[in-house]
């Protein structure tokens, strides 16, 4: 049975470093077999479709196959349709009612507990907020994600330790939901 995925790169084409070209990325996972291969933005999203293998094996063949073409480690997560819809409509925060800047979701490896984050005092940070999900983080940040003090500190590397953490913007999320869904 095929499966369509989306793969989420972690920090690729950021100032100008870890350059992964977006039809150079269509071609190596088309050279791993993958069909349906379309990106989304320059940022490290792909959406493919697969008849083998599961979410983790996949991440790590693409992991493997971007370091052998570009010289360089990139983190990926890989995760199916429902899962991305889940998250989607799943989300603690009205998404319907806010710009896509002001909401996030981390994407996390694997699972993780509130008692990672136990340190972080949700109170001094409001009207910010963040709430888990399944092996996600929603973040409501209202002035966006390049001035929350809030994002900074969950970004800490002791609070992802052990876990591949990347982040999409709301616009993201929805987008490869619909990518994945088609």
């Amino acid at each position: 049975m095929t499966t369509t995925y989306a793969a989420l790169l972690r920090g690729i084409n950021v100032g100008g470093s870890r350059k992964v070209p977006m039809a150079d990325l269509r071609t190596l996972m088309q050279d791993l077999g993958h069909g349906g291969v379309r990106s989304y933005l320059q940022s490290g999203q792909a959406v493919f479709t697969a008849d083998h293998g599961d979410e983790d094996s996949l991440a790590a063949d693409l992991t493997d196959a971007i370091e052998k073409r570009f010289g360089f480690t990139v983190d990926v997560i890989v995760r199916d349709h429902a899962y991305l819809k889940a998250i989607a409509d799943n989300c603690p925060f009205p998404a319907a009612e806010l710009e896509g800047r002001q909401l996030h979701v981390t994407y996390f490896s694997a699972p993780v507990d509130a008692g990672r984050f136990a340190e972080i005092d949700q109170a001094a940070y409001l009207p910010e907020e963040f709430r888990l999900g399944d092996r996600a983080l929603y973040l409501y940040a209202p002035n966006g994600l390049g001035r929350s003090k809030l994002a900074e500190q969950l970004s800490r590397p002791r609070l992802n330790k052990g876990v591949i953490a990347t982040s999409r913007n709301w616009n993201t999320v929805v987008k490869l939901v619909e990518m994945t869904g088609a």
